[in-house]
């Protein structure tokens, strides 16, 4: 069958590789038209964190399906999603208790956005409407969203002009540099509406890992200059980086987080938007003429989708069933020692490893369909970007099956 009537993403449809043409999944395996079996190295954009088809999330999706696959959530609830929303908040540290639901990732940190601003308006405060964000940060693909990334490392340098201006500064990982990040906050705080961070881990800006003193820091920063502080955690939440969480490793409660990716386990789309009560109370009034417009004005179609929600339920259902969180550290270790030796092949300038992230960074990439094309010839699927090779399998992926695939990048690096 043809693809030439699908437009693909990230792709110069004229000089890419032909797409592989995915058949089957099961485990941490993806089976292929062509009969070839690949590992997935990647977990499918980090969604899979148990593996494909996990019997459990398809028995939930099946029994979901037969009851009720969604209904609108403009006046209407229902039971999977209320109870998704009590054990998110049950699961987040804090007091981050409101939960608003949406389908993308992107989605979710426009909402969060829009909150933020919002909340500023509704306090009475007007020109709150900038973000501090950091260079090296991605959070989606959105108009919204991609004025928040770094446009070099977000891929959105072609649509500078016409994105909402922000400010992108260097993130404060020293005393020195939260001085001058603080003095900057203190000049511009009365056009800030929130401070906006992937916590530990900047993910597709290039997998660059940071302490958690960084985000202790930005919390101290934000509460002393009277600002939000919104958490991106549609990557690095549900045990990426070894604790079910990330912004658990700084100790600090953000005033909103986002999450997606692997909340339904890799199954469906579904995002949200949490906030603690001081940013939720701030939309709520009991004035029969200004209360409406003081509302989050904000409702995707598919919002709270009971099938996502029950997917998700499950996913929840096997973090507390099975011990993921000690898989991601037995991955760590494995990645750690596994990788290690391409440090000393040439053109590799670092090999980091965070929780089951394990990062090989070249100097260049210079041929990046030939070394696509090896991965692929030694039965892996795995994603180079631009400098770097990474790994982010599911939680649930064997010991020999992880070997597989640091054995072929160190291959891979070693022929290109």
């Amino acid at each position: 069958m043809s693809s030439s009537n699908l437009w693909l993403p990230y792709t110069q449809m004229r000089t890419a590789l032909p797409p592989l043409k995915a058949d089957w999944t099961d485990g941490c395996r993806i089976g292929l038209a062509d009969g070839r079996v690949l590992i997935d190295g990647i977990a499918s954009w980090w969604t899979a964190c148990h593996g494909y088809n996990h019997p459990h999330i398809a028995d939930a999706l099946r029994t979901q399906l037969a009851r009720m696959p969604h209904v609108m959530f403009g006046g209407l609830v229902h039971e999977p999603a209320q109870r998704l929303a009590d054990r998110l908040t049950t699961l987040l540290p804090g007091d981050l208790n409101s939960v608003f639901f949406a389908e993308s990732g992107s989605v979710a940190v426009e909402v969060a956005i829009k909150m933020a601003i919002q909340y500023w308006l509704n306090r009475g405060e007007q020109g709150r409407s900038r973000l501090v964000a950091f260079r090296g940060g991605y959070h989606g693909d959105t108009f919204a969203t991609m004025a928040v990334c770094d446009p070099e490392e977000g891929m959105h340098s072609l649509f500078r002009g016409v994105l909402a201006q922000h400010h992108l500064v260097d993130l404060p990982r020293d005393d020195a540099s939260e001085a001058m990040l603080g003095g900057f906050l203190a000049l511009n705080r009365d056009g800030i509406a929130a401070i906006l961070v992937e916590p530990l881990v900047q993910g597709a800006g290039g997998m660059v890992f940071h302490a958690p003193e960084v985000l202790q820091r930005l919390r101290r920063l934000a509460d002393q200059h009277g600002l939000l502080l919104i958490l991106d955690e549609i990557f690095t939440g549900f045990g990426r980086t070894g604790s079910l969480f990330a912004c658990e490793q700084a100790g600090i409660v953000p005033d909103i987080i986002t999450l997606s990716k692997a909340l339904t386990g890799g199954t469906m789309a579904l995002s949200a938007a949490i906030a603690r009560p001081h940013v939720f109370e701030a939309f709520q009034s009991d004035d029969p003429v200004h209360g409406p417009t003081r509302a989050l004005m904000h409702g995707p179609t598919y919002m709270g989708n009971a099938l996502a929600c029950a997917a998700a339920n499950a996913s929840l259902d096997l973090f507390e069933r099975e011990d993921r969180l000690g898989q991601v550290a037995s991955i760590s270790a494995q990645l750690e020692s596994e990788l290690e030796p391409c440090r000393a092949l040439p053109g590799v300038v670092d090999v980091r490893v965070m929780g089951a992230i394990g990062v090989v960074q070249l100097a260049r990439i210079e041929a990046m369909n030939a070394l696509k094309a090896a991965l692929v010839e030694q039965g892996v699927w795995v994603r180079p970007f631009r400098d770097i090779i990474y790994l982010t399998p599911a939680f649930t992926i064997t010991s020999a099956e992880l070997t597989v695939l640091t054995r072929a990048v160190r291959r891979a690096i070693a022929t290109i």
